[in-house]
């Protein structure tokens, strides 16, 4: 079965991106532009990596990802959190919350193609074991 991402980003264009590479990845791919969709969304399918921006509506990433590191369901989900907001301060805050990485934008796909293989400990569309 292939991996299932979710992608959560509230600007439109960097949203169907992300989905258009990660589906040519073989990805299986969700998507949401708010914390609160994001967070049932994630109830409704566990992802095996959840990409998430910090800026967004309704609920922010931050909130969003220390709510899902909340849920036993969802305690081997990888979260990246890919954002604008790099500041040192930020990134701390992201992986004390329970992020798995942070990549700020802009970022190359290489990138972040690299980041998601090293996260789900394989070179393939393959969920860790």
């Amino acid at each position: 079965m292939p991996v299932h991402a979710l992608i959560v980003e509230d600007e439109e264009s960097i949203l169907l991106s992300l989905e258009f590479l990660l589906t040519q990845e073989g990805y299986s791919v969700a998507t949401a532009q708010d914390g609160a969709a994001a967070l049932k969304a994630a109830s409704a399918r566990i992802p095996d990596l959840v990409l998430l921006d910090v800026m967004l509506p309704h609920i922010d990433g931050f909130e969003v990802c220390r709510r899902m590191r909340a849920n036993p369901a969802l305690r081997n989900t990888r979260i990246m959190m890919v954002t604008a907001r790099g500041r040192e301060t930020e990134v701390e805050l992201g992986m004390a919350l329970g992020a798995d990485d942070f990549l700020t934008k802009p970022f190359s796909t290489r990138e972040l193609m690299g980041k998601i293989r090293i996260l789900l400990g394989k070179t393939t569309g393959s969920p860790p074991a």
